[in-house]
């Protein structure tokens, strides 16, 4: 543990579900609702569905504006999903919320079988991916990616910020065919606007160059790399970052580019366990090619995490700003 971890305050019950945001940190309310209210004001097949989380996935801002294109199923996530999928066979446009964990365990074969394999046009936004709740295995999808990664015909999107939230909405509206997305909810930080950012579906961004590390990261983790790549300036440590949004289809073009230039540590970052995730799709794509820098990974473990403030799990589990920047540096010698 880093001296500046041991010297963290004591925190309150409240911090399990406390904002990702740092202290100080700009942030945007509810991105996706407003952006979803916005593009229901173009398109007039767009409906709004969830699973008694409306106000938890910030989609009550769309049953709000459109209440007659919105519908709450109740606490029946397979009913949900089933519900999108005769939607969108109707003509449709279905945007799907609920929790990361219901959508990936409990109603996975509904997915599956009712979305998926026919291919419909059902974009399914889901909150408290990864450790983003303190509230224990129950509500934390670790394993979520590795999941959807499976499926046939699902494009996997892990946004980092409010800014990048607000692009993928219409992106994905203008994809016909399923979308699984991991959603940050509430007040979202800011990030990327810095960066002339402009999201693309599946592309990877270099947003900053560096000569020792690239980190390649996907969802918050891209925040929280571009703060290490910043504390590690301090040590003389030139640390890329390459934020890869889109898991499936992943732009391998692009990672094999920014891979193949000699003398980097490749660290892959991402909010999920090991198994499965961009990690593991990273390393597939590396080794197919022939690419063989160092290559370490900053993720979840393999296990049931525990409950308790955020502040603390990230520390504890590796995905902290301190914690991410003293393994580096220790990988580094």
């Amino acid at each position: 543990m880093s001296q500046a971890t041991a010297q963290k305050p004591r925190l309150k019950t409240s911090a399990m579900i406390a904002s990702i945001a740092g202290e100080g940190q700009v942030t945007r309310s509810a991105p996706f609702g407003h952006a979803l209210v916005e593009l229901a004001r173009q398109r007039a097949d767009v409906v709004g569905m969830t699973a008694d989380l409306g106000k938890y996935t910030d989609l009550h801002l769309f049953a709000k504006a459109f209440p007659e294109r919105y519908y709450q199923m109740g606490m029946a996530e397979q009913l949900l999903m089933g519900a999108a999928a005769g939607m969108a066979h109707e003509g449709a446009q279905p945007f799907v919320t609920t929790y990361a964990v219901f959508a990936s365990r409990r109603a996975y074969d509904f997915i599956h079988q009712t979305i998926a394999e026919d291919n419909l046009d059902v974009k399914i936004c889901c909150a408290l991916p990864g450790l983003t709740t303190g509230y224990g295995p129950s509500h934390q999808a670790t394993e979520d990616l590795a999941l959807f990664r499976a499926m046939p015909n699902l494009i996997v999107i892990d946004p980092c910020d409010a800014h990048e939230i607000e692009q993928i909405v219409p992106a994905i509206a203008n994809h016909r065919g399923p979308v699984y997305m991991r959603l940050l909810r509430g007040n979202v930080p800011l990030v990327l606007d810095q960066y002339d950012y402009q999201f693309e579906l599946g592309k990877a961004k270099l947003l900053r160059d560096g000569a020792s590390v690239l980190i390649v990261s996907t969802g918050i983790m891209t925040m929280r790399a571009l703060e290490v790549a910043r504390a590690l300036e301090r040590d003389r440590v030139d640390v890329g970052v390459l934020h890869v949004p889109t898991i499936k289809p992943l732009d391998t073009a692009t990672i094999l580019r920014e891979a193949r230039r000699s003398g980097r540590l490749v660290v892959v970052a991402e909010n999920h366990t090991t198994i499965g995730g961009l990690g593991e799709a990273v390393a597939t794509t590396l080794l197919s090619a022939g690419v063989t820098p160092p290559f370490r990974q900053i993720a979840l473990p393999d296990a049931f995490l525990d409950a308790g403030a955020l502040p603390t799990l990230h520390d504890r589990y590796g995905i902290s700003v301190d914690a991410m920047s003293d393994t580096i540096k220790r990988w580094l010698g």
